[in-house]
């Protein structure tokens, strides 16, 4: 079996109502997915984090390197991939577009095999996982604090477990929806802040004492993901827990935050930390530090998918007799193609999702609906 062609979809959907995080603007959904096909007819897919037009030509890229190759020999091929743009750079979308790739060649090993990823992996650990909804960004012409409270009681009638809302905007409004957000969801469900690095080092530290009171599980990405020695100033000035690691690409990116405990949970995405190949690397380096990591998950039902696969083989840290539980980002922002690109769609039964077990990421792709959203350029 040797790869004979690679292809980037490119889907697309102008949003009828943009959403901003503190650092982002979205008008459009835009995600990037890699489809790698042998010679024997096996298609493997896989999902780039980021830009999607930027990591399609990255990943374009690398392809002339892949064809004719053995598509099994994934820590082969990554290495070869990696070291091609080395001088270019380890992070960013040198390794996003190695991430979509990785995930389609283990996505064709797990149908070469006849077994799911997670087993390749080393085993399943699980087959479902409880899920936390992602959402509350921030939308223009509403009162945004009772925004913020509505949608999440609006998860909490679903029967998720736990929200995460987004900051970063305005102290003091931040604080206010904070507090709307506990009082929506109750005392028991898990509430989470994301401030999307829209903070600096004074704002982090006085959001983070501000909010404890509401019992806040994770501040994730309180100030700018390279300034490395300010998370460790808002880890050790604020009592709330500090997360972050979607924008630290590969294992050297990691390393660093990691060795110095710039947070208490990391949180690496498959599809941006250099696909599965170096996910397990991460998650091994997290926990040889004693890091909590919880990933990060922000795409289509292929990254569902992927991200899922690595949650059934993630290892219980520490190994007790009731080990603490890995839990699962779901975004529920507008993305009409999330689930539309898969035959089968990963949803959430009262906040529990349940693990895929057939060959590969056991998904089956939905040609119609890329096709329906294939970025039409102008």
């Amino acid at each position: 079996m040797k790869i004979e062609r690679i292809h980037t979809h490119i889907l697309d959907y102008q949003l009828e109502q943009a959403f901003e995080s503190a650092s982002m603007r979205f008008e459009r959904r835009q995600h990037c997915l890699v489809e790698v096909v042998c010679d024997d007819g096996t298609t493997g897919w896989g999902e780039c984090l980021g830009p999607a037009k930027a990591n399609a030509v990255v990943v374009d890229t690398y392809a002339a390197a892949l064809i004719g190759r053995n598509p099994l020999e994934t820590e082969k091929l990554w290495l070869d991939l990696y070291n091609r743009l080395r001088d270019q750079g380890q992070r960013g979308l040198t390794v996003t577009a190695l991430s979509g790739l990785d995930i389609a060649l283990w996505d064709i090993k797990g149908k070469y095999y006849d077994a799911p990823v997670s087993e390749l992996l080393g085993g399943r650990f699980r087959e479902s996982v409880r899920a936390y909804a992602t959402g509350s960004f921030r939308r223009e012409g509403v009162d945004r604090v009772q925004d913020v409270a509505d949608e999440v009681a609006g998860y909490a009638r679903e029967g998720f477990h736990g929200v995460k809302i987004k900051i970063g905007f305005d102290v003091e409004e931040d604080l206010r929806s904070i507090a709307a957000a506990r009082e929506a969801i109750g005392p028991e469900r898990r509430l989470m802040i994301d401030a999307n690095h829209g903070y600096d080092l004074l704002e982090a530290l006085e959001v983070g004492k501000r909010a404890e009171r509401y019992n806040i599980d994770w501040f994730e990405e309180p100030v700018l993901p390279e300034q490395l020695s300010t998370y460790r100033a808002v880890r050790d000035g604020q009592p709330i827990p500090v997360a972050s690691g979607e924008n630290w690409h590969g294992r050297y990116a990691m390393l660093e935050p990691l060795s110095t405990r710039a947070v208490d949970i990391v949180q690496p995405d498959v599809c941006g930390v250099g696909g599965f190949s170096e996910m397990r690397r991460v998650i091994d380096m997290a926990a040889m530090f004693g890091v909590r990591l919880v990933p990060h998950v922000w795409g289509t039902a292929v990254c569902l998918a992927a991200s899922l696969q690595v949650m059934a083989a993630l290892p219980p840290n520490p190994p007790r007799r009731k080990p603490i539980e890995p839990i699962m980002e779901f975004d529920r922002t507008k993305n009409p193609f999330r689930q539309a690109v898969v035959q089968t769609p990963i949803e959430h039964n009262q906040g529990v999702v349940q693990i895929p077990d057939g060959p590969g990421l056991g998904i089956e792709i939905n040609r119609d609906a890329l096709r329906q959203f294939a970025l039409k350029e102008a």
